[in-house]
């Protein structure tokens, strides 16, 4: 039976919005009151099946599939792609060789925020760029917890990083995706991203070592962070203006990270700084300086996996993983990708007006909400990161008994953390195909003469709910274009705020959460870690509202 999602089942638009809220509510209520993630996380996903079955009254099958449907999304690919980088790290640790790369770190500079600018922002926007969807976290919060970072700063400084890149993450995804969903132009939105989106990479940076070291650390590192955002940001914007979306963030991430590696080689912070409460590591009487083979064998890893996270997000690449596309599938058709419709869920939920168009005399979206679980098993990123593993292994002579008894030992001890994402996948799917979420989204829409400041607080509330800029653009594209179009604002500047506020959302979903503890080894710690930058990204998100509301109304010259 075909269900129509209603977004004021209680005839009261704050009433609903409410009951809307309640799974969000409990869950991240839960989680900053020091309930572990995975009770947490259950408690989350009761609250949201009871809501949408007995508040919207979504059907009880279509709801339990809508669940089951999150929790394999959660698994596969984004389980999967935290357990590879995870053990790739293990991988290098147990061998000995992460000692190498930190004491190469500690070579450009042993100064804590310049270490953070490298690992987090620079590289961190590079893996964004090619992969997404969880890995510059896990890469990154490892890396830094590796090179000495307290667990806490490691997991909180990746997760805050992760943030300007995201819109242009995964080669182009998001803004890809937004550009489909909205119907507008798919230049036109990239090159609106790529006129916000600079401002803040100028300014993540030095928010980054202000967390660490206060603004009087700014000072310190300011040739660092001018030189590590104003890279970025100014091929951000060119390269969003003049090429397209696919290599913002490749290009970005690659050139800053060059940048600050020669500036380190003439310039230095004048006084050194490390957490106050970190006790330096004492160099050994016999340690020799490292040589070039050493440093080269040490990063050969990392190499590999850049390398591989980049091809296996190349859009021609991927598709030839997962079988070729339709018209002249390859060899690997039927073997490398299933495509399963999920039983009671795919094509049985219909949006309505005026989240989704409907057709003219019904009542609801011309064509019904997909759910098709697909298993693209060797073109998923984590299989790329689990091959650069195995390359690892060889290069580094790890012998076969240690590489499978390690991996064993990596996929037991994150077994709680996989139930989490699982769990938190669930909600989040639940919350989408029940209809809560476009409840509550509709309440920004009612700003007014104010949605402009609204419109990306709409989007970073879709990626904290779903974890993904691209879900989020999914989700409410389509909405912020008809309601830009019903207030006579521009639908471009509008759109591209979904993505553009989404991003900074990203640092306080759920799954971002987990991953970041995963990959510091904080069990127990997420409530930790989100109250660590929660501020942040409400503060940062409320930052893109006021511009995009000053490039509606005052700076309209900068809408292409």
């Amino acid at each position: 039976m075909d269900w129509v999602q209603v977004y004021d089942p209680v005839g009261s638009a704050f009433w609903s919005t409410v009951l809307a809220a309640l799974p969000i509510l409990a869950l991240l209520g839960l989680l900053a009151g020091g309930l572990n993630a995975p009770m947490s996380a259950l408690a989350g996903l009761v609250t949201a099946l009871a809501v949408a079955i007995l508040g919207f009254g979504m059907p009880f099958s279509a709801a339990i599939a809508s669940a089951g449907y999150g929790a394999c999304f959660g698994l596969l690919p984004i389980g999967w792609i935290v357990v590879a980088a995870v053990f790739l790290f293990h991988l290098t640790v147990k061998s000995g060789h992460f000692e190498i790369v930190k004491r190469s770190v500690a070579a450009l500079s042993p100064d804590r925020r310049v270490q953070a600018l490298l690992i987090a922002f620079c590289f961190g926007t590079f893996i964004e760029g090619a992969a997404g969807f969880g890995t510059p976290v896990a890469i990154c919060a490892a890396l830094l917890i590796g090179l000495g970072f307290s667990p806490l700063y490691a997991a909180g400084l990746a997760l805050i990083a992760n943030t300007s890149p995201v819109a242009f993450g995964a080669l182009g995804t998001p803004i890809i995706t937004l550009a489909k969903v909205s119907g507008l132009d798919e230049m036109t939105l990239c090159q609106m991203a790529g006129r916000q989106l600079p401002f803040f990479s100028l300014i993540v940076p030095a928010w980054l070592v202000a967390v660490m070291s206060g603004w009087r650390g700014v000072v310190g590192c300011w040739p660092a962070i001018v030189v590590c955002g104003g890279v970025f940001a100014l091929l951000q914007f060119l390269t969003a203006n003049y090429h397209g979306p696919t290599l913002v963030d490749v290009v970005g991430g690659l050139g800053s990270l060059i940048a600050l590696a020669v500036l380190l080689q003439f310039w230095q912070p004048r006084e050194i700084w490390r957490f106050p409460d970190e006790v330096p590591a004492a160099r050994m009487p016999t340690e020799s300086p490292l040589t070039t083979h050493q440093v080269v064998t040490a990063w050969m890893p990392w190499v590999f996996l850049s390398v591989f996270v980049f091809l296996w997000g190349w859009p021609s690449v991927k598709e030839t993983l997962a079988g070729g596309p339709a018209r002249s599938p390859n060899i690997l058709s039927g073997y490398a990708k299933f495509a399963i419709p999920v039983p009671g869920l795919h094509q049985r939920v219909y949006r309505t007006a005026p989240v989704a168009p409907v057709e003219p005399g019904s009542d609801r979206a011309a064509e019904a909400e997909k759910a098709i679980l697909e298993i693209p098993w060797l073109a998923t990123t984590g299989t790329g990161i689990f091959l650069a593993a195995i390359l690892t292994a060889v290069w580094l002579r790890i012998s076969a008994r240690n590489f499978v008894n390690q991996f064993c030992q990596t996929v037991w001890q994150m077994k709680w953390a996989l139930f989490t994402i699982a769990t938190m996948l669930a909600l989040a799917f639940t919350t989408k195909y029940g209809g809560s979420d476009a409840t509550m989204g509709l309440a920004f829409t009612r700003t007014g003469l104010f949605y402009p400041f609204f419109a990306p607080l709409l989007g970073w509330l879709g990626v904290a709910l779903t974890g993904s800029d691209t879900s989020s653009n999914a989700l409410f594209g389509s909405l912020q274009r008809i309601t830009a179009e019903q207030l006579g604002l521009n639908p471009t500047l509008i759109v591209a705020s979904n993505s553009t506020g989404g991003v900074m959302g990203k640092m306080i979903d759920a799954q971002s959460i987990v991953v970041a503890a995963v990959a510091t080894q904080q069990r127990g710690g997420e409530g930790r870690i989100l109250r660590f930058v929660f501020l942040h990204s409400v503060v940062l998100a409320m930052l893109v509202g006021a511009l995009t509301m000053v490039q509606a109304y005052a700076l309209s010259w900068m809408i292409p």
